[in-house]
């Protein structure tokens, strides 16, 4: 079935672990801040006029490199979490009213539009959510994919509020999603902020919607580098390298 799509991208963030005053997503990779290389990928999947950009700290110097990409910025404030931020993307008069969803990171720059083009098309084949997910060998500090015994997803939960058991599963959730509206709506207006930071988590929308009996499909990434983000300096260095040795091409 063919949808409309929307795309919201998570800017809202300082990056504490930046050590830095600028706003995370305005870092430069390459020369350009985060957040364009990012908006190169939302505008390749739909209209400018179709992405909105959620801004919070530094407000006004992210909206300035959203506004020369033609696209629009909501406020998130205060700053609430991931469950927040889509839920101040989907409200208000300027929210978006597509028929489905995108969500993407400001920080994660390395996206191929493939991987966007099949979450769309889990989603337009009957899915009423799907993430991108990859097997790590040092899953860190991401949050787990949990599956039922059938291999179906179940829940993804976040390190800091995983079990010993839960931290030793090795596929990882890249926080990236596609979602149908309507049900997307709903399960953010059932979130809570029962976790270690007291957070509306956008991950906990994928429970509500197995508890809901909502199909929802996995992208497995073949590299996992595509789904790297940045949250230090050594991130970012390590991203630099990448690109300067090509080991990274978008398609």
């Amino acid at each position: 079935m063919k949808l409309s799509w929307a795309v919201a991208v998570l800017a809202a963030g300082k990056g504490t672990r930046m050590k830095s005053d600028l706003p995370k997503v305005l870092h430069k990779l390459a020369g350009r801040p985060l957040l364009d290389h990012v908006l190169d990928l939302a505008t390749a999947v739909t209209t400018p006029d179709r992405v909105l950009v959620v801004v919070g700290y530094g407000a006004d110097a992210v909206a300035a490199v959203a506004r020369r990409r033609a696209v629009r910025t909501v406020v998130q404030e205060p700053q609430l979490g991931t469950g927040d931020a889509v839920r101040v993307a989907l409200g208000g008069p300027d929210g978006l009213a597509a028929d489905a969803v995108l969500v993407l990171s400001g920080d994660v720059p390395l996206l191929r539009a493939a991987t966007l083009e099949a979450l769309r098309g889990a989603v337009e084949g009957g899915a009423e959510a799907a993430l991108v997910s990859a097997r790590l060998d040092d899953p860190g500090s991401y949050g787990r994919v949990l599956r039922r015994p059938d291999g179906a997803i179940a829940a993804i939960v976040e390190a800091r509020d995983a079990s010993p058991e839960e931290l030793a599963v090795c596929e990882v959730n890249a926080g990236v999603y596609a979602f149908r509206r309507a049900p997307l709506a709903r399960a953010l207006a059932s979130l809570g902020t029962d976790n270690d930071q007291r957070e509306y988590y956008l991950t906990d929308v994928i429970s509500h919607f197995r508890r809901a009996g909502l199909p929802v499909a996995a992208h497995l990434l073949d590299d996992p580098d595509e789904m790297l983000g940045v949250n230090t300096s050594e991130d970012l260095a390590r991203l630099e390298r990448l690109l300067a040795n090509g080991s990274h091409h978008r398609r």
